[in-house]
């Protein structure tokens, strides 16, 4: 009897497994209360810039000053540092994308939204636990003389074996959207680490960039600083033949004094810019595993691709993480609104009690039970509608917050083009400014010799091409933080590396078909071969 109520209490378990897992899916979707999520449209826009604008950007004559062309038809690269085409650039992202706290944090994070997920799926299943007891006990003295007659004996051992099975049927369908919240965390978390790790790149490579710039700022400081100690030395010299005036060396020695001044400003900035990159890849500062950087050895992208308007709402992760936000508040207005209905609940028991643990499951000795029980909140002082309210409130913050991720990406894509046009354009003017400047000292050294201008007049000239100098190497490095920054606010191509994280592979298919949504997909590439667009 034990046996065949064992086997019909389990066959009933299966089928409540089978029926949680799929007929949550067939018989209760239309019970599912709440709002079902839809993927926002893409923005009516069909340009990033009001009006035309010129595809070819300017060039100058110097490293780093070529023409970028702008293509619709190209995509984002997944490894786009590579097309500046520094091998030690890309042995250092590398190592960072490997050794960074920052990432490796966001991706455990992520792993522990899928275990959350896949713990809340077990909710579809029924809870089945089983319990074994032994117990020795001593009747007293009363009962031991009014059961003389009877052969109880006063000391006797009582073995207890039982098996319970509760579930709750996801009537309205709370369960399910529960599920659905934690699938959404983990596809904002998926976005986190694509987030995260297209930061780590862009600002380990805008770092290399700042610091290539700081080498040519401290070599052409230095050369400046050499220029002005030759000219020194030939004024005292002159000064000792009384050619000059004690005012005139008294002069150079301010000027050469002030230039070097500016030196030990740019090797701190040097310094703690190493220091950046370092931290970066995840090493302390006395770790010297960070190869220098020069503007030399970092060659400027030629083609840039500028995706589609339509398409950059599927490309930023920023945008993504605030969709599945938003996702994540409308399921949790369905949570709110079940937790009002009725919940129903079954529950199964299986035992069997004996005094010798051998015959625990003989015939005759177990016992099984099988109840349903319908619960329903009468009053709570309007707890649960305020809830309810509160999750649709938190459900338009997030709508709005997406929209804001959406409008400030647009507006990231505008500001880059606009600085890889304009910035092309100072580049060119820089270069014009340091030529002119360089030939008009070289004139005035001249003119001095011979005594046409005054020193003043010279001074003057040495320090206007230091600044030209200087502004040269600062607009070139600007070129490639230009290109760096179009390649982030475009979505720095995670769509396009193997190993991104929005995949979602290790969460089973049926709790996203139970949430209602497949797991997401990676925007489609436009172009083959994307890593050779440099």
């Amino acid at each position: 009897m034990v046996r065949g109520s064992a086997i019909l209490l389990l066959s009933w378990m299966m089928r409540a497994a089978r029926c949680s897992a799929v007929g949550s899916v067939v018989l209760l979707t239309g019970c599912m209360v709440g709002p079902n999520f839809t993927e926002p449209n893409a923005p009516p826009v069909n340009g990033y810039t009001p009006g035309f604008f010129h595809k070819t950007t300017a060039s100058a004559k110097v490293h780093g000053g070529g023409a970028q062309v702008f293509s619709s038809n190209r995509d984002v690269a997944g490894s786009w540092w590579e097309l500046f085409h520094s091998p030690s650039l890309n042995r250092l992202v590398e190592i960072a994308v490997k050794n960074n706290p920052d990432l490796a944090a966001a991706e455990a994070s992520l792993s522990q939204a899928r275990e959350l997920a896949l713990a809340e799926g077990g909710s579809l299943f029924p809870t089945l636990s089983g319990t074994f007891s032994a117990e020795r006990q001593k009747i007293s003295d009363e009962g031991r003389l009014q059961g003389a007659n009877t052969g109880f004996e006063p000391v006797y051992n009582i073995f207890t074996a039982s098996v319970s099975v509760n579930y709750v049927l996801d009537v309205f369908g709370g369960v399910r959207r529960q599920i659905e919240a934690n699938l959404a965390q983990v596809e904002y978390e998926e976005f986190q680490v694509e987030a995260a790790h297209l930061s780590l790149t862009a600002n380990l490579v805008n770092a290399a960039i700042q610091e290539a710039s700081l080498r040519g700022q401290i070599a052409a400081t230095n050369e400046i600083i050499s220029a002005r100690r030759s000219l020194l030395r030939i004024l005292e010299d002159q000064f000792q033949l009384g050619a000059v005036t004690r005012a005139e060396v008294l002069q150079q020695q301010a000027s050469l004094a002030n230039a070097e001044a500016t030196l030990p400003p740019l090797q701190l900035q040097l310094e703690q810019q190493r220091n950046v990159i370092i931290a970066l890849a995840g090493y302390y500062p006395d770790q010297n595993i960070v190869p220098r950087f020069n503007l030399d050895d970092l060659k400027l992208p030629h083609k840039l691709p500028l995706s589609l308007p339509a398409n950059l709402v599927r490309q930023r992760p920023d945008v993504r993480a605030a969709e599945a936000q938003m996702w994540q508040s409308s399921a949790n207005i369905g949570v709110a609104t079940a937790n009002m209905l009725p919940k129903v609940q079954i529950t199964g028991n299986l035992g069997s009690d004996a005094a010798q643990i051998d015959k625990l499951f003989n015939p005759g000795l177990g016992a099984w039970s099988i109840a349903t029980n319908l619960s329903q909140v009468v009053f709570d002082g309007g707890s649960l509608w305020h809830k309810r309210k509160a999750a649709i409130a938190a459900y338009e913050e997030a709508r709005q917050n997406y929209r804001s991720a959406v409008v400030t990406s647009f507006q990231n894509v505008s500001d880059s083009i606009r600085a890889v046009q304009i910035d092309a354009v100072r580049l060119k003017a820089a270069l014009a400014a340091e030529r002119a400047s360089k030939a008009s000292l070289v004139l005035a050294r001249q003119q001095y010799k011979l005594g046409a201008i005054n020193f003043n007049t010279l001074l003057t000239n040495e320090e206007s091409y230091q600044q030209a100098r200087l502004n040269l190497v600062q607009a070139q490095a600007l070129r490639y933080a230009d290109t760096v920054a179009l390649f982030q606010a475009l979505g720095g191509g995670w769509w396009n590396r193997p190993e991104a994280a929005p995949v979602r592979d290790d969460i089973p298919k049926f709790l996203s078909v139970v949430a209602g949504r497949l797991p997401p997909e990676k925007p489609k590439q436009t172009v083959a071969g994307v890593a050779n667009n440099g």
